[in-house]
């Protein structure tokens, strides 16, 4: 059992703030400060960093998706006689989770191209990582549109 006493005793260095010394805490107050309008005692700096931060994470999980997505769709292609049911669950569910993805994030749309372009490096990892497959053997671009991509019964 993990003994939280000793972890009470720890002293908060005073020349840092409370962004720094407790994240969720700070997380809390600013919550509770914005919903009572009390905007003059916001951490602005640190509130505008965090919230980039969150757009950067939806961009890097549609990066992720399309990574996880590509790299199956070429194991699907360059290995046929491994083709199975996991690889086939894997690539609907990448699909579905980024039409999610993008059915909550709509100003994501224009970011598609580049998300692709640059997941590439990911897919190519994983096949890499996950096939005897020689990456050299693979396309040095994405072979695929964009509309083949997402679509449901496109299968390489």
């Amino acid at each position: 059992m993990l003994d939280t006493n000793k972890f009470n005793n720890l002293s908060p260095n005073p020349s840092q703030n409370q962004y720094e010394q407790d994240f969720y805490a700070w997380t809390q107050k600013q919550s509770q400060l914005l919903r009572l309008g009390k905007f003059n005692a916001l951490d602005l700096e640190n509130l505008a960093e965090e919230i980039e931060s969150l757009g950067k994470q939806q961009k890097q999980e549609l990066r992720n998706r399309f990574g996880v997505l590509i790299g199956h769709l070429l194991k699907w292609e360059y290995q046929p006689q491994l083709r199975g049911k996991s690889w086939r669950i894997t690539i609907d569910l990448q699909r579905d989770e980024i039409k999610e993805l993008l059915s909550e994030n709509p100003s994501l749309n224009p970011y598609l191209g580049e998300a692709i372009a640059k997941s590439y490096k990911q897919a190519i990892a994983l096949v890499g990582k996950e096939t005897p497959l020689d990456i050299s053997d693979l396309p040095a671009t994405v072979p695929y549109t964009l509309a083949q991509i997402v679509d449901p019964h496109f299968y390489p």
